[in-house]
C-alpha cells in the first residue's frame, strides 16, 4: 500500500494511492453514498491526495482499529494527530481526502472513519498478488499474516533456484518463475511482490510484466525499468536505516550547556 516509477523525484507528486491497493481501489465519500469508480468525486480526492498523507492513513487506521476494539464510538483529530506529533488541523486536511467529515465537538464517528480509510486505500476489497524470490526476506513476506488486514493476499510464490521449486515455505508451494507467465495470465492477478537478488531483479520484473502484473511491490535495491502503465513502490530498506542511524546520533550528542 508511494512512488509511481522507482524514481525517488517523483515521490513529491501528489498521487492517488502508493500502490499496493491499485486493484480494485477507490475513493470514498461521506457514509451513505459512495460514488462509482472513476467518478469525478473519485478523481478530484484522488488528485489531492500527496504521498505524505497516504503514509500517514495507515498509522490513523491502525490507532482507529485499537479504538474500535475498546469500544470507542468517536474520536477527534487531536487524538489521531498523537500518532504523528502533527497538529489536529493536518489530520483534517489528511482525513478530508477520503470524502469524510466530522462533526464539531463530537469528532468522527470510529466505524465510519475505519470504512472510509480503508475504501480509499482500496483495503475493503481483496487484492490477490504473487511474490517472486523466496529467499529469507521472500519467506518472511509469505510468513506475514498482517497483509490480510490490509486487503492483500498473496495466491502463488514463485523462485529460478532449482533447489526451491517444489518445496514448501509458509504454506506456498514454490513454483519455477518459468510458470510465471502462464499463471499471471489465468489467474488474472495484477500485483506483484518483488525479494529477489539484485541482479535478478529487471529480468524477474520483466516476466512479471508479461504476465499481466501491473504494480510491483519493489524490495530490491533495483531502480526497475517499466513502461508507463505499470508502477512500482521501491522499499529502501537502506534508507530507512540511514534515517534512523541519523536521529540516533542525533540523540545520542550531549545537551548543550548554558
Amino acid at each position: 500500500m508511494k512512488e509511481k516509477t522507482d524514481s525517488k523525484s517523483r515521490r513529491a507528486r501528489p498521487s492517488p494511492a502508493p500502490v499496493p491497493a491499485a486493484a480494485g481501489a477507490g475513493l470514498s465519500s461521506p457514509p451513505g453514498k459512495t460514488p462509482a469508480a472513476g467518478s469525478p468525486a473519485d478523481a478530484e480526492n484522488g488528485h489531492k491526495a500527496g504521498a505524505s498523507c497516504v503514509r500517514r492513513l495507515p498509522s490513523y487506521l491502525q490507532l482507529l482499529r485499537v479504538l474500535q476494539a475498546e469500544g470507542r464510538e468517536h474520536v477527534s483529530g487531536t487524538v489521531l494527530a498523537s500518532v504523528h506529533n502533527l497538529e489536529p488541523v493536518i489530520v483534517r486536511k489528511d482525513l478530508a481526502t477520503t470524502g469524510i467529515t466530522g462533526t464539531p465537538r463530537i469528532g468522527f464517528r470510529v466505524t465510519e472513519l475505519i470504512a472510509a480509510i480503508e475504501h480509499f486505500l482500496g483495503w475493503d476489497n481483496e487484492t490477490k498478488a504473487i511474490l517472486v524470490g523466496t529467499g529469507n526476506l521472500g519467506s518472511a513476506l509469505l510468513g506475514y499474516r498482517g497483509f490480510e488486514n490490509f486487503g492483500l493476499h498473496i495466491i502463488a510464490a514463485f523462485d529460478r533456484d532449482p533447489k526451491k521449486i517444489g518445496q514448501w515455505v509458509h504454506g506456498y508451494k514454490v513454483q519455477s518463475i518459468n510458470q510465471l507467465t502462464g499463471f499471471g495470465r489465468s489467474s488474472r492477478v495484477l500485483l506483484g511482490v518483488l525479494a529477489v537478488p539484485a541482479d535478478a531483479a529487471q529480468p524477474a520484473a520483466d516476466r512479471m510484466i508479461a504476465a499481466g502484473i501491473r504494480g510491483i511491490w519493489n524490495f530490491t535495491p533495483v531502480k526497475l525499468q517499466v513502461p508507463g502503465n505499470v508502477v512500482t513502490e521501491k522499499e529502501d530498506l537502506a534508507e530507512g536505516l540511514a534515517l534512523l542511524s541519523h536521529r540516533m546520533q542525533h540523540l545520542s550528542r550531549p545537551a548543550p550547556v548554558f
